[in-house]
């Protein structure tokens, strides 16, 4: 690779840094081209994408942002994914992915809200609800307590009509 393509590759990679809020780092080893262009395509319809990288130059890219420094776990093959819509979405095709390919490609670090979780970590994300499901769930809980006090504020109204009413009644028979 001659040096003006290192250093369009960095400025690419840093970028695509950047522009994705979560970043998976992988250890590819074990998976032939026609795995990897599966898995490939499967992140781009959940709107991540999968790059291999060559460690000395991740590490320049990544030396350049305010991330933490993961210069210590860029060894052996890695691939990088960026989750550009929701961290979940690129954990949960990886995971699955990996049950399918004999626990590959092997998860080695994350970076997560400029903060560096570990590959347990990525598991535990990988297997929570999609995005859409817990934005319903969220709004499930918080519809039963507005009900109840719409049903209160509601009675409150309701009575309030019943006491004027009553008081209605009253002056009519005190002045007629």
């Amino acid at each position: 690779m001659k040096r003006t393509d290192k250093e369009s590759f960095v400025a690419d990679l840093r970028e695509r840094i950047d522009r994705a809020p979560v970043v998976y780092f992988t250890d590819f080893s074990g998976l032939d081209v026609k795995s990897m262009t599966k898995l490939r395509r499967t992140l781009r319809a959940n709107g991540a994408e999968y790059v291999v990288v060559k460690n000395r130059l991740a590490k320049r890219a990544f030396d350049s942002t305010e991330l933490p420094n993961i210069s210590d776990s860029l060894q052996g093959p890695t691939g990088v994914v960026f989750g550009y819509d929701d961290a979940v979405g690129a954990a949960k095709v990886l995971s699955e992915f990996a049950k399918e390919h004999d626990s590959k490609p092997v998860f080695k670090l994350g970076i997560l809200d400029e903060k560096v979780i570990q590959a347990e970590q990525i598991d535990r994300i990988a297997k929570l609800p999609p995005k859409e499901q817990l934005l319903a769930e969220l709004a499930g809980a918080m519809e039963a307590p507005m009900a109840m006090l719409a049903a209160a504020l509601g009675a409150k109204v309701q009575e309030m009509a019943g006491l004027v009413d009553a008081l209605r009644i009253e002056r009519e028979q005190a002045g007629g």
